[in-house]
């Protein structure tokens, strides 16, 4: 199964891929809607073998990765043509 991702929350105060809290999302399959916390997706990316991604008004898909640090908590970025993106950061606000 894959999820688009539609919008996301962030702490307060927050700018950066690391603080990201929530993510909205829509299954486009089954047309499920809902919303996980950040370390939902990534076990569910990482160990269910998950797949999630952006979309642009065109349609073109940027795939969602996880981002392990050397300190700190995992975190979610999107990868396209072998760079890390911004596209998360670009989604709508809740």
């Amino acid at each position: 199964m894959a999820i688009q991702i539609t919008a996301v929350r962030l702490t307060a105060g927050g700018t950066k891929h690391e603080h990201i809290t929530q993510l909205w999302w829509t299954d486009q399959t089954s047309g499920d809607t809902g919303n996980s916390t950040r370390a939902q997706i990534v076990d569910w990316i990482e160990n269910k073998s998950g797949k999630a991604y952006t979309s642009d008004a065109a349609g073109n898909r940027t795939e969602v990765g996880v981002v392990t640090p050397s300190m700190g908590e995992k975190y979610l970025r999107t990868h396209a043509d072998g760079v890390w993106t911004n596209n998360l950061l670009a989604l709508p606000r809740r």
